[in-house]
């Protein structure tokens, strides 16, 4: 793009018509199922990413439209409450209750596409905030969004912009659908590659093995335990790195460490010599907070860990790594510590109920290594998407910073 026009600055108000959405009430008499129904525009109905709004979960009946305002394709709404400021393009005709505000271009002076990426960036959202503060609630109405500044380029520009910015989101949506449906692909071999229900072997099992798989305690099969006692006076900015439950659950989410603590090499190898170290297999599994998230040990590097928050499998290769691991990812153990975990508010998974956790193993490890690396790699692929998508992302938020006045 090489566009050297100004851009020009004017009142969203003097420029489109906005106007506020409406309800019939009580709506619950207004809900119908008859196929003359009118789309019944809801927040629920937007869609995660991209831009358009083609369907609805609800109609009304249409005694119920003097109440409402009617839009129509091509029609923008904007969230006035819960996802404050989020702009939409309307697909089908429908109704809008008064959680949403329209916008129509009656002058024709914006490319739709680039009118609601405008809408949405954080430009925008800052006047929002700026002309709501001190208001009793911090929803947005046609007073305060006519109020607001836009610039504006030239047709051709906005109308470029627009459509990078939606391929953008296409290419988005695209990586989204790849990442669910591995995820789902994962959730359900998780649940056919593990015995459940009390059987001793997998509803899907690979070629060449027949034998019923043992089950045993953990206790039965290795030690479990956990670590002395590591003082908040210990804790280093640099050094070994000492986990918390937290940081366990953010690993297995594939997301950042934030503020991440470390200890002495002094105080590792003083209480190491103690409790043990940690060895590749191992298994660290969250007794507190979200409780049953584990991280699989995978190198030799020192690591500590915050004493009954956090649970030692000391596997001593008595099972595949991988295979434990993603053993403790299955419904049969989940709910397990989901049950042994009490009724209370707060939920504890404790050394004790790792020693009575029941563990389905093949007794074969060649089966364990395959179902193990099947996971992985799997994994792998989810993380891959993950991160693609999270790159794209990025380049959207950036572009949305960089491409508006």
């Amino acid at each position: 793009m090489n566009h050297t026009i100004t851009w020009e600055q004017r009142k969203l108000g003097n420029l489109v018509i906005i106007e506020r959405g409406g309800s019939p009430r009580p709506i619950e008499n207004y809900i119908t199922d008859a196929h003359n129904g009118l789309n019944w525009i809801k927040i629920g109905d937007a869609p995660t990413n991209g831009r358009y709004i083609n369907k609805t979960a609800e109609k009304i009946k249409p005694e119920g439209l003097s109440k409402t305002r009617q839009v129509y394709p091509n029609d923008l709404i904007l969230s006035n409450s819960m996802s404050f400021g989020k702009p939409y393009i309307m697909g089908i005709n429908g109704c809008i209750h008064d959680g949403w505000l329209l916008i129509r271009d009656t002058q024709k002076k914006f490319d739709l596409k680039f009118l609601c990426h405008m809408l949405g960036t954080e430009q925008m959202l800052n006047q929002y905030r700026m002309f709501a503060a001190g208001s009793t609630v911090n929803n947005l109405n046609k007073e305060l969004v006519g109020k607001t500044i836009v610039s504006i380029p030239s047709t051709e520009e906005q109308r470029l912009i627009g459509e990078y910015l939606d391929n953008l989101d296409n290419l988005i949506t695209l990586h989204q659908c790849k990442y669910d449906k591995l995820v789902n692909v994962k959730k359900a071999m998780l649940e056919k590659m593990f015995p459940k229900d009390g059987a001793d072997v997998p509803e899907i099992r690979f070629k060449g093995f027949t034998e019923a798989w043992e089950q045993r305690k953990l206790g039965e099969l290795m030690t479990v335990t956990s670590v002395k006692r590591i003082h908040q006076s210990d804790w280093m900015g640099s050094g070994v790195r000492f986990l918390r439950a937290r940081d366990i659950v953010a690993k297995q989410k594939n997301e950042k460490i934030t503020e991440p603590l470390f200890i002495s090499k002094e105080k590792y190898d003083e209480y190491s010599a103690l409790c043990g170290k940690v060895s590749i297999g191992d298994l660290l599994v969250t007794g507190v907070g979200t409780i049953g998230v584990s991280l699989l040990i995978k190198s030799q590097e020192p690591v500590y860990f915050k004493d009954g928050n956090i649970i030692w499998f000391k596997n001593e290769n008595k099972l595949d790594g991988d295979f434990f691991y993603y053993s403790f990812n299955s419904d049969g153990i989940q709910s397990f510590i989901n049950e042994s975990a009490g009724i209370g508010t707060v939920g504890t998974y404790t050394i004790q109920s790792g020693k009575n956790t029941p563990i389905n193993y093949p007794y074969k490890k060649i089966e364990q290594t395959k179902i193990g690396m099947f996971f992985r790699n799997l994994d792998n692929l989810i993380t891959l998407h993950q991160r693609k998508l999270e790159k794209l992302k990025n380049l959207k938020k950036a572009c949305l910073e960089k491409m508006f006045v």
